[in-house]
């Protein structure tokens, strides 16, 4: 249970990849003042960990209600972070975002911190290793994300963008091999049935 715990959970920190975004989320809060800061971030955390535990806890309802079965939604999975993957090996941790009023929801709660390669993270966990394993891993993802943000112009400050956007290239490359083991996987099974 520790090591399917710990794979999980690894995987979604790479996917939610808190420290690849901390140029574009200091760049987002440019200018806001440091407690105020601090709200944005509690709030974009508290966004983005509802999302993943109402997929954690209804996720398979809400694929039966679509009749998407979880093969596909895994194949699709897979594609989605793969084209991450490429996306920030190519173009490094730097993403178009419009600027909103509220920036905590969105997007830095959605979509930036929690989109639709944590979801399907999510929802892939819940087959592979159970309902448990999935929410232990999203409130454990959750918390290491509200940590590296309540510490983001320390961290900031001592990574610098260069060494943020190294940290996220390197897990895109482990990205990139998790994408292809969910298509492929997800393939075998649906050959299978």
């Amino acid at each position: 249970m520790i090591e399917e715990l710990l794979k999980a959970t690894i995987i979604l920190f790479v996917v939610v990849d808190p420290v690849g975004n901390v140029p574009i989320l200091v760049e987002l809060t440019r200018g806001v003042e440091r407690e105020a800061r601090r709200r944005v971030f509690n709030q974009a955390v508290l966004v983005g960990s509802s999302l993943l535990l109402v997929f954690a806890f209804a996720g398979q309802q809400i694929l039966a209600l679509f009749n998407i079965s979880l093969y596909s939604f895994m194949i699709a999975g897979g594609i989605l972070f793969l084209f991450l993957a490429l996306q920030i090996l190519i173009y490094g941790g730097e993403k178009l975002l419009a600027k909103s009023g509220d920036v905590g929801v969105f997007p830095i709660g959605f979509p930036l911190l929690v989109g639709p390669g944590s979801i399907t993270t999510t929802m892939i966990t819940i087959n592979a290793s159970g309902q448990i394993i999935a929410i232990l891993s999203v409130l454990i993802v959750m918390f290491l994300t509200w940590v590296i943000l309540r510490g983001i112009d320390k961290l900031y400050d001592f990574l610098g963008r260069t060494g943020a956007d190294v940290i996220a290239r390197v897990l895109a490359v482990i990205l990139a091999a998790v994408a292809i083991e969910y298509i492929l996987s997800g393939m075998r099974r649906a050959l299978r049935e």
